[in-house]
């Protein structure tokens, strides 16, 4: 039995474990190996693990973060010290974020500058990128993409708490959390048309989006906790709250086969967007028509592949984000598409956004990421019961069939219409021809 003692050395083990800026599991990397470039930069290196990269492109960029550190600085009215001051009181808990050895080459004062620099880097480019974009100083637009990208590499982290210390310097508290978040949802990449808000998700397609930020996560104690860096941040944001309804149910340690949205829609099962962007935000419903699914909306474009994989790795580390969640949906996601028919119907259904290519694309996209991965098999546990439920009552899916051979389009159904007139009129006819004087 544990002594308090080391109940207490327990819980702070995992709280520091929590804060780390880790290193990507090497199995990430190794399975398959065509991943290994996105959880590497493309443009700019942040934080230690990339500092010294002789890549000619992470190089040009470190005379950027100098100017868009002066611009930081300049912009908040107060002098450089003052900056370097904050960060050099949090350098030492900051060297302890990432693992043994990574920052050995670099003393006290090379570590506080290299945090100032990235640091100021990471909040200018944020601002600029959502409100002055002009004065990013960058050769091109595909350029500052790469660098958002970059910014949410498990690799390529600050600890927050040197951002926080930092915007509070050059934004104030509230403005700087506001930011933070409108950046966030910006990465997530939802289209904004606050006009359709109203709508509450009806009539949308994948074309008009109406964007709405999706409620932050609480803990038990209903203050919300710090992150441990941007792709922290990110996760927390679109995770809200693992709630019972949508983890283990009852029948969950039963068998449940897998079906691609095609096959699910051929008996009876729909889908339709869910009410906000969170990836835990999987419901099932009982409806006239069979059974719906709704999932959370999804943007896939060229980024989308590395910022998923980056927040599996991150599942994946020690004392970060428990649960498996976003792992469990692109598993999910990966058993309804099968070819890209189902990528097609969830793109009628405004469920998901193909700017990436053609639909094949999106179906191998997904078959590839899930291919290795490790997943909480309690995770959408009601839904997946619920799916399986549906399949195996032969009523339903009989009907459901018979529905969709005979009504799948608005043909079909004018046609078994007018068959039906015809046989009444036909009735009709034959009644009167038999019973003439009988009105």
């Amino acid at each position: 039995m544990s002594t308090p003692e080391q109940c207490i050395d327990i819980l702070d083990g995992q709280e520091e474990s929590s804060k780390k800026c880790h290193r990507v599991p090497r199995i990430f990397r190794r399975n398959p190996s065509s991943n290994e470039d996105c959880y590497n930069p493309l443009v700019v290196s942040i934080g230690p693990y990339h500092h010294n990269d002789p890549t000619h492109e992470l190089a040009e960029m470190q005379s950027l973060k100098n100017e868009m550190l002066e611009q930081f600085v300049h912009k908040s009215g107060q002098p450089r010290e003052v900056f370097y001051r904050k960060v050099a009181e949090l350098a030492n808990s900051a060297r302890k974020c990432y693992d043994e050895g990574s920052t050995k080459d670099l003393d006290d004062n090379a570590f506080t500058e290299m945090m100032l620099l990235d640091g100021c880097f990471i909040l200018q480019f944020i601002f600029c990128f959502l409100h002055d974009f002009q004065n990013l100083k960058l050769s091109n637009r595909v350029l500052a993409y790469f660098v958002k990208r970059d910014l949410f590499l498990l690799e390529n982290q600050l600890p927050y708490e040197v951002l926080a210390k930092l915007m509070s310097l050059g934004f104030g508290d509230a403005e700087g959390k506001k930011l933070m978040e409108e950046f966030m949802d910006e990465v997530r990449g939802l289209p904004r048309d606050k006009s359709r808000d109203k709508e509450n998700g009806k009539g949308m397609d994948c074309r008009f989006w109406p964007w709405r930020p999706a409620p932050e996560m609480n803990n038990e104690s209903g203050k919300i906790p710090q992150p441990a860096h941007l792709l922290d941040f990110f996760h927390n944001r679109f995770m809200g709250r693992r709630d019972q309804k949508n983890g283990s149910a009852k029948g969950d340690d039963q068998w449940s086969s897998y079906r691609s949205v095609i096959e699910l829609k051929s008996v009876g099962i729909h889908f339709r967007p869910s009410k906000t962007d969170k990836y835990t935000d999987l419901q099932y419903k009982t409806t006239v028509r069979g059974g719906t699914v709704t999932l959370p909306r999804i943007v896939i474009d060229d980024g989308t592949k590395s910022l998923l994989l980056n927040l599996l790795a991150h599942e994946a580390c020690p004392g970060s984000a428990e649960g498996f969640w976003v792992t469990s949906y692109v598993y999910f996601m990966d058993s309804l598409i099968d070819h890209p028919e189902d990528v097609k119907e969830l793109r009628k259904k405004g469920i998901l956004m193909n700017t990436l290519g053609s639909d094949q694309e999106v179906a191998d996209l997904f078959n590839e990421i899930s291919s290795f991965m490790v997943f909480n098999p309690n995770a959408y546990g009601n839904v997946k019961y619920r799916i399986e439920k549906h399949c195996k009552d032969v009523t339903k899916k009989w009907v459901a069939e018979w529905l969709h051979d005979h009504f799948s389009s608005p043909w079909t159904f004018l046609a078994f219409f007018g068959a039906i007139v015809a046989l009444v009129l036909t009735f009709i006819q034959t009644y009167k021809t038999l019973y003439p004087d009988n009105q």
